[in-house]
C-alpha cells in the first residue's frame, strides 16, 4: 500500500486488521477460559452439590466446540458431574460452564450483544443473526437465537422495575436541584395499541405506558416505559405501572413531586385513575396522594375540529372557528368558554341528523371532562397538557419494532421483545443485565461429602 495508495487498498488493509484482531481475541479468549479448570480430575472434587442433588465427577474432559464469544466460537474443555441416581434422568452438569455464565451456550457478553439487537428498531431475527455472522463470527440458527432471546428477557425483566425507579429518583434528585419557579412533577402516561396476533391475524389491542419527570421549568428530563401484549383487561399494566410508580415513591426521600396522570379518554386509560390512582397511599407515610389528571390537550381539540365542521362544514370558516376554540381552550377557564361559544352557534345554525349527532359526541366529551381540561391552571404549574410522549412510545415501543412489514406475533413471543426494548429504551439496560449476570453466581455447584447411603452402587 505503501507504493500505491488508494482507498480499495485502505479498505482492504482494515478489513484485513480487524479480522486479525478478532481471531487474536478469539484465541486469546480460548486460552484463558480453559486455563480456568485443572486437567486433572482429581484436583477437582469428587462431587458436588446442585439444584437437582448430588453429582460425581466424570474422569474425562470433554469439548464444548460450539462456545459463543464477541469474538467468535471457541472450544472449552471442561470436566461434567453426573447425577449419582443413574436411574434419574437429569442431564450431565459442567460446573466451568455455570461459573462462566453460559446462556444457550453463549458468553454474557455475546448474548447481551444478541439480545440488544433483537430490541433495536428494525430489528428481524435475519437483520440480528447477520449481524452476529458480520461482527462476531458466530454462526447461529434462528431456535438459538431465540432460546438465548427468552432466558435474557425472562431474567432481565425480574430486575427491571428496581433499575428503572433509580433512573427516576436520580431525574428527580435533578429536577429539584434545577432552577425555575415550579414543583417538580412525575407524570404517568397510558394508552393503547393495535397488535396483529397469530395465528388468525386479529388485530388487538396491547398497551403501554409511561412514567416521566419534568424539572422546575417544566422540562422534561427523562421517561421510562413499560408495554405489554394485547390482553383481556389489561391487568398487567395496571399492576405493573402501579407497582413500578410505588417502587418510585419508595425509594424517592426527598419532598414528593406534583403527581399528574396525563392521557386521552380512553376506557382503560380512564378506568385506571378511578379505580386505582384515586386510592392510592404513599408506601412510606401512608397518606392519601393527589393527583392531577389531565386529559390530553390534542383530543381535545380534535372534538373541536368535529364541532366546527359539524356547524360549518368542511371549509375555512369551520377551520377559522376551530382553531379559535384552540387558543379559546387553553386560555382560564376556557372548557366553559368553548362550550357557551359552541351551545350559541348551535341554536343558530341547521345540520343535518349526521351532522347533529357528531355534534353532540363531541360536545359531550369536552362537557363531561371540563375538570381535566384546565389547561391554563396546569400550564401555570408546570405540567404538560399533551400526551405526546406516549403517544410516541405507541411509535418507538411497538411501531418501530413489532408493526414491521408483515409481522405477527403470539401474545408470548411480544412480549418477550417487549420486555427487552422497555429497558433498552428506559435507557437501564447495562445495570438490569449487570444484576442478571451477578444473580447467575447466586448458586454454583458446591463441594459435597456423600454418605455411603447416597453414593451410587456398582451392579451385583
Amino acid at each position: 500500500m505503501a507504493r500505491e495508495p488508494s482507498p480499495t487498498a485502505v479498505l482492504t488493509l482494515e478489513q484485513e486488521l480487524a479480522a486479525q484482531t478478532r481471531e487474536l481475541a478469539r484465541a486469546a479468549v480460548e486460552f484463558a477460559y480453559n486455563q480456568l479448570e485443572a486437567d486433572e480430575p482429581r484436583a477437582l472434587p469428587p462431587h458436588v452439590q446442585h439444584e437437582a442433588g448430588p453429582y460425581r465427577r466424570l474422569n474425562h474432559k470433554t469439548p464444548n466446540r460450539g462456545v459463543a464469544t464477541l469474538f467468535g466460537k471457541i472450544t472449552l474443555w471442561r470436566h461434567g458431574y453426573r447425577y449419582v441416581q443413574r436411574d434419574v434422568a437429569e442431564p450431565t452438569i459442567f460446573p466451568l460452564e455455570i461459573s462462566l455464565g453460559l446462556v444457550g451456550g453463549a458468553t454474557p457478553a455475546l448474548a447481551s450483544a444478541a439480545a440488544k439487537g433483537l430490541a433495536e428498531a428494525g430489528a428481524t431475527q435475519e437483520v440480528v443473526l447477520a449481524r452476529l455472522r458480520t461482527q462476531h463470527g458466530v454462526e447461529w440458527g434462528v431456535k438459538k437465537l431465540r432460546a438465548v432471546a427468552e432466558n435474557l428477557s425472562a431474567g432481565m425483566d425480574r430486575f427491571r422495575r428496581e433499575h428503572q425507579a433509580k433512573q427516576a429518583v436520580d431525574w428527580l434528585r435533578q429536577a429539584y436541584a434545577s432552577s425555575g419557579k415550579h414543583r417538580p412533577a412525575l407524570v404517568l402516561g397510558r394508552d393503547g395499541i393495535t397488535l396483529c396476533t397469530r395465528p388468525h391475524s386479529f388485530f388487538e389491542v396491547a398497551t403501554t405506558a409511561t412514567l416521566s419527570i419534568y424539572d422546575r421549568r417544566g422540562q422534561r428530563l427523562g421517561t421510562v416505559y413499560l408495554a405489554y401484549a394485547p390482553e383481556l383487561g389489561q391487568q398487567t399494566m395496571t399492576d405493573e405501572l402501579t407497582a413500578l410508580l410505588l417502587e418510585v415513591l419508595r425509594q424517592w426521600a426527598g419532598p414528593l413531586p406534583r403527581l399528574a396522570y396525563l392521557t386521552d379518554a380512553g376506557a382503560h386509560e380512564t378506568q385506571y385513575p378511578r379505580k386505582v390512582l384515586k386510592k392510592l397511599r404513599h408506601p412510606q407515610t401512608g397518606k392519601r396522594l393527589t393527583w392531577q389528571w389531565i386529559v390530553d390537550y390534542y383530543h381535545a381539540s380534535q372534538r373541536l375540529t368535529t364541532m366546527a365542521e359539524a356547524l360549518f362544514g368542511v371549509g375555512r370558516e369551520a377551520s377559522a372557528w376551530a382553531a379559535k376554540m384552540r387558543k379559546l381552550l387553553k386560555k382560564p377557564n376556557g372548557p366553559f368558554r368553548v362550550l357557551h361559544s359552541a351551545a350559541a352557534l348551535r341554536d343558530r345554525h341547521r345540520m343535518s341528523a349526521a351532522a347533529k349527532k357528531e355534534f353532540r359526541k363531541a360536545y359531550r366529551y369536552l362537557r363531561d371532562r371540563t375538570r381535566h381540561m384546565r389547561y391554563a391552571e396546569f400550564r401555570a404549574q408546570g405540567l404538560p397538557i399533551g400526551s405526546g410522549i406516549t403517544e410516541a412510545a405507541c411509535k418507538t415501543v411497538f411501531t418501530q419494532r413489532l408493526k414491521l412489514s408483515g409481522m405477527r406475533w403470539s401474545n408470548e413471543g411480544a412480549q418477550l421483545i417487549l420486555n427487552l426494548r422497555v429497558i433498552l429504551l428506559s435507557g437501564v439496560w447495562d445495570e438490569v443485565y449487570r444484576d442478571l449476570v451477578n444473580s447467575y453466581q447466586a448458586a454454583p455447584p458446591r463441594t459435597l461429602a456423600l454418605s455411603n447411603a447416597h453414593r451410587p452402587r456398582k451392579a451385583a
